[in-house]
């Protein structure tokens, strides 16, 4: 169970790598990797935690014997409860917990090393600029980047969808270079300002990261979550040939019975 739990950041930044390599892992968990994470999640079994790792790998395993253990435990017991809550409700739980538990290991580190009141709220800004896990697992953090005014253009979505034109039967994606769908000379540079303002602000499904240029991109065409190509495994020529895309957690929530 050490998956990269042997560093030992010390500065601001490090912590904050940190925070980020392990939330990533545990977002994979409860998003991408949630069939397994749900098999993994015996209520038979004895008390267990989902880890997550500075290299962004996650685990489901019992707690560290030793007491007091190195660094905060995680909650403990969340598989006790998988069978007798609704799929998504009780991922929304570990998701909860899980947002603790990150917080609480990253303030430890600060509190190890002497972090000052300036250090605490740089590292909390930081983390801050996030959206939590229950945002990303849940879906909240769409909702909210929804309710942002576009500053450039009315008609506009947040999300990368007028990036290319599509067919009607295609699933939404979008290309590394992205195609105008107006030809307007006299506005191209605001509707490129635009899109990049509105794509800034969509997040992955997966890993919770921001848009960024010359980044792949899908749209599942059921939750209408967008994730990184990369994050599920879809290149651009691949995606030409999906009729309908299907992220993860809706391919998992269809074929459990």
């Amino acid at each position: 169970m050490d998956g990269g739990a042997n560093l030992n950041p010390r500065t601001v930044e490090e912590v904050f790598r940190d925070f980020k390599g392990r939330r990533a892992g545990m977002i994979k968990a409860l998003t991408t990797d949630v069939d397994k994470f749900y098999q993994q999640c015996d209520p038979e079994k004895e008390n267990l935690c989902l880890y997550g790792f500075p290299n962004e790998l996650w685990e489901v395993n019992l707690p560290a014997e030793e007491v007091p253990p190195e660094l905060p435990e995680p909650a403990l017991g969340i598989n006790f409860a998988r069978d007798g809550m609704q799929d998504k409700d009780w991922l929304s739980l570990v998701a909860v917990h899980s947002d603790a538990w990150l917080l609480s290991v990253s303030f430890y580190f600060g509190a190890r090393f002497g972090f000052d009141k300036t250090d605490r709220k740089r590292l909390f800004a930081m983390i801050n600029d996030l959206p939590t896990i229950f945002e990303i697992v849940t879906g909240s953090a769409k909702k909210q980047n929804k309710e942002k005014p576009s500053s450039n253009n009315s008609n506009s979505k947040p999300k990368p969808s007028s990036k290319m034109n599509q067919r009607p039967e295609a699933p939404k994606y979008s290309k590394p270079t992205p195609a105008k769908v107006d030809d307007e000379n006299d506005d191209g540079l605001d509707e490129e300002e635009g899109d990049e303002d509105e794509h800034g602000s969509t997040l992955c499904g997966a890993c919770g990261e921001n848009y960024a240029q010359d980044e792949f991109w899908i749209c599942c065409d059921i939750c209408e979550k967008w994730f990184h190509g990369k994050c599920v495994k879809i290149t651009p020529a691949r995606a030409e040939h999906i009729k309908q895309y299907k992220c993860p957690s809706c391919s998992n929530k269809r074929a459990r019975p």
